[in-house]
């Protein structure tokens, strides 16, 4: 088992849901990357999601597509963003998924950009626009190495679907619970305990949400349907706010730390 798999199983065990955070990698630069994922780590987050800065990120709303744009400013690159999970490992072994677009692994060539990926530490990869119908040999590829291939499922996806999508996937399944791109919501989705049921007809694997996750209450009423949640705008919104700030690390963990602490109050036998 990688870390994502043996961290699952560990929550199973303690009865306990899982939070997973997102952040832009090199917003606003890398060492604050490093040092913001090894605060999460103390802080009790369970996986750590990095995203890979890109010209075109199509799958994200105006939050991140801003994050991802300071990430490029600052002269983060996919080489770049493998060292600094090297820089990491080597003060943490927290569960390390990119959140990256297909294009930027196709570029270095999929075989060596996921050789790279686990030489680094990488525990899997999201590939956001790539479909499992036309992922050829990649989800050998990872087995090979060692990772997991996190594929998304969708509030539109037709139910036999969810079935070939979740056979490929490894780690755990991610539900977008909301249709469209990334971004903060003022409410949650009416239907995730319906299509987390449909998907778990399917699969024993986790399945965490996210997509619009943005303050404690939000995050604790969506992990009783859930085996983890994943929250990215809020978080990264915070970053932009407070960016140029000495205390950024300090500011974000503290606003972290309130939604981890909702998510944790919730337990398997409440679900």
């Amino acid at each position: 088992m990688n870390r994502i798999e043996e961290r699952f199983v560990r929550l199973k065990k303690d009865g306990q849901k899982g939070f997973i955070v997102y952040i832009g990698a090199g917003d606003p630069n890398l060492e604050m990357t490093r040092r913001l994922a090894l605060e999460f780590d103390k802080m009790g987050v369970d996986v750590l999601e990095l995203g890979v800065p890109f010209s075109d990120p199509l799958a994200d709303g105006l939050v991140n597509q801003l994050a991802a744009q300071r990430g490029l400013e600052s002269g983060t690159t996919p080489a770049k963003v493998l060292q600094t999970v090297s820089a990491i490992r080597l003060a943490s072994e927290i569960p390390i998924v990119l959140y990256i677009y297909f294009n930027l692994m196709h570029r270095r060539g999929l075989e060596t950009f996921v050789r790279d990926a686990a030489d680094a530490g990488v525990d899997g990869l999201l590939a956001l626009d790539l479909p499992p119908e036309e992922s050829g040999n990649y989800e050998a590829l990872m087995a090979r190495a060692g990772l997991s291939a996190i594929y998304l499922v969708a509030p539109t996806t037709p139910e036999s679907r969810i079935e070939r999508i979740v056979r490929r996937g490894s780690g755990f399944i991610y539900y977008v619970s909301r249709e469209g791109v990334t971004g903060m919501q003022k409410s949650v989705s009416e239907t995730i305990g319906a299509m987390t049921a449909k998907i778990r007809a399917h699969t024993e694997l986790p399945i965490a949400v996210g997509f619009g996750i943005s303050t404690p209450e939000q995050a604790r009423l969506v992990a009783q349907n859930a085996d983890a949640i994943v929250v990215g705008s809020a978080i990264v919104n915070q970053i932009a706010e407070h960016g140029r700030d000495a205390n950024l690390v300090e500011r974000v963990s503290n606003f972290a730390a309130g939604l981890v602490r909702s998510v944790k109050s919730v337990k398997e036998d409440e679900t």
